[in-house]
């Protein structure tokens, strides 16, 4: 692949020399990782720098404002400088490049840090990326087992969560699909996801408090539509009337809906709660099938994924599982997920940590999805604890 100037594109070693702050002995560990993954058969990405503003917006929200530099050209609108490669090689891969492919990549990426942060602005990433394969199992133990072969000698925290068997729990609920819909874009946020399941499971007189102040905003008076014909109809603000009169109807059609069952609230809580090591919670998943027979293809997906793991060395039976790892990372993970951390610096950036996502790959893809998974490693992070600088 040919090489671009520094500064436009960072899908070489070029960025490499010129983006990272992780200095000389940083992007040699990085070019030692990249050859391995390029021996692994992965082909070299090459990705824009400045990507898209509405499309990482679109994916991801108005909270990608908060954590991205934001730029904006005269002609072609706002930039986010890059935040992660995992968007731009699959959106290299959507334009059309065939069948099953390995993708590796080396530069830098930006995120906005808090002041008190130990990290910076910029930093340096490698990764391996894997797309077209519906051997979801053996793709995830591939890349998984790579990154666990490239730090094995490193003493670090290893855990691996599952966001589909979160995802499925939700899909199981008896409510109606707008609450699920709620309830999925939320999982990512824990405080509010909690909020809205407190809400949803309560019931209707539990919910009467605080919903007086609305259901008074609804009633007839002085300057509102739907009063006795005497009133002047003012529109005041910048929502629409036909908006204001959908929310209401909204509203009203929540508080005649049924709570979610406390089963149902509880086995929730339990699927969320799940920890141990991949043996111990596939056994305490398969308990929960007796509550939430849905949940069966997420379950055989968790299994056909351990014994894939195992056929690649790793020791699933002392791997630690947590449910709720994933949670407070890219929201574009929708199914195994894992990451290495540095033991006694938990304020550090992961060392390395990746997923699957397929469900990105439909949106980037205007409905044509594909099977993907990957995973990035931190240099500088890596480099700094082998110096124990931490």
């Amino acid at each position: 692949m040919q090489s671009t100037p520094t500064g436009s594109r960072g899908g070489g070693t070029e960025d490499a020399r010129s983006g990272s702050e992780g200095g000389v002995e940083a992007r040699d560990v990085a070019r030692g990782i990249l050859a391995t993954f390029q021996r692994s058969g992965a082909i070299l990405a090459d990705t824009e720098i400045l990507q898209p503003a509405d499309l990482l917006l679109d994916l991801y929200g108005e909270d990608i404002r908060a954590r991205a530099f934001v730029t904006r050209d005269p002609v072609r609108g706002e930039f986010i400088l890059r935040p992660d490669f995992t968007v731009p090689v699959a959106r290299k891969y959507m334009s059309g490049v065939p069948g099953e492919t390995r993708f590796t990549y080396l530069g830098p990426v930006w995120r906005i840090q808090p002041p008190d942060s130990v990290r910076s602005p910029e930093s340096l990433q490698v990764g391996y990326e894997i797309f077209g394969s519906e051997d979801r199992a053996g793709t995830d133990a591939e890349v998984f087992g790579l990154f666990h072969e490239v730090l094995a000698a490193d003493t670090l925290d290893v855990v691996v969560g599952d966001m589909g068997i979160l995802l499925a729990a939700i899909a199981c609920l008896e409510t109606p699909e707008r609450r699920k819909v709620m309830l999925r874009r939320h999982l990512w946020r824990p405080g509010r996801f909690r909020k809205l399941l407190d809400r949803f499971s309560c019931t209707r007189d539990e919910r009467s408090s605080p919903n007086e102040t609305r259901a008074r905003a609804n009633e007839p008076g002085p300057n509102r539509s739907g009063g006795t014909g005497d009133e002047v109809d003012v529109h005041i603000g910048l929502r629409e009337p036909t908006d204001i009169a959908a929310r209401h109807r909204e509203l009203e059609e929540e508080a005649r809906t049924p709570p979610i069952s406390r089963h149902e609230v509880v086995t929730i809580e339990a699927v969320l709660d799940l920890g141990g090591t991949m043996t111990t919670a596939l056994a305490e998943l398969e308990r929960l099938l007796l509550g939430m027979p849905l949940l069966e293809s997420a379950v055989a997906a968790f299994s056909d994924r351990r014994d894939a793991l195992r056929s690649v060395s790793v020791d699933v039976d002392n791997l630690r599982f947590a449910s709720g790892h994933g949670r407070r990372t890219m929201e574009y993970y929708d199914g195994f997920v894992f990451g290495f951390r540095t033991r006694d610096r938990h304020r550090w950036p992961a060392v390395a940590s990746g997923g699957r996502y397929d469900a990105l790959t439909g949106r980037l893809g205007q409905g044509r999805s594909v099977p993907a998974v990957g995973g990035v490693i931190r240099p500088d992070t890596l480099t700094a604890i082998r110096a124990g600088l931490t």
